[in-house]
């Protein structure tokens, strides 16, 4: 009996030696393509449109398996000059295998805020309209361990939907087909061995 205790506090300590192959936490900064897929107001669709920017995210993971993130991005573009800028501001959960394997996928869906602006300058005066909305993705990744701290996120691609309700601004807005593709570097919080 007394052996089975030994062995059960031994267990017990070395659970935090084991914990250590996944990290705790890790950061994420990189470009972003996002696809914005058209816009159907008050029945009338636009054509989609192109916009560059980046991407950043932060990362804490309760498990080996299960996360939760907040993910941050900028797209800007200008259209028949018109200088078009969306940001998104969202948080949701992380599934993946595990942060120890070279290679790592992972899975995730975020819940947030969108602020969508154009503004247009000539002859010296400027106009602007902002307009705030809730957004979704859903999407993955694959990232390739380079060193113990450092991973290169090979992709990340998301699908967004956007809806922006009706305000001084203009009527209610809403963009289903988005599409979102990122690339870039993750640094992950290693504990001292």
């Amino acid at each position: 009996m007394q052996k089975l205790a030994v062995v059960f506090v031994v267990g017990l300590l070395s659970l935090p030696l084991m914990a250590q192959e996944t990290t705790k936490s890790e950061i994420f900064a990189g470009y972003q393509y996002l696809h914005f897929g058209g816009t159907t107001t008050n029945g009338v669709s636009v054509s989609g449109q192109g916009f560059n920017g980046w991407n950043g995210s932060l990362t804490y993971n309760f498990s080996k398996y299960v996360g939760a993130a907040g993910d941050f991005g900028g797209g800007y573009a200008t259209v028949n000059g018109i200088s078009n800028h969306i940001y998104t501001f969202t948080g949701g959960l992380v599934i993946s295998p595990g942060t120890e394997h070279r290679i790592s996928p992972f899975a995730h869906a975020l819940f947030g805020l969108a602020r969508a602006s154009a503004s247009v300058s000539s002859q010296g005066a400027t106009a602007s309209v902002t307009r705030n909305g809730f957004t979704t993705m859903f999407g993955g990744g694959l990232d390739l361990k380079a060193s113990r701290s450092i991973s290169v996120r090979l992709v990340q691609a998301d699908w967004l939907y956007y809806h922006f309700g009706a305000s001084t601004a203009g009527p209610a807005t809403t963009q289903r087909n988005n599409v979102r593709m990122s690339v870039g570097v993750v640094y992950r919080f290693t504990p001292f061995s």
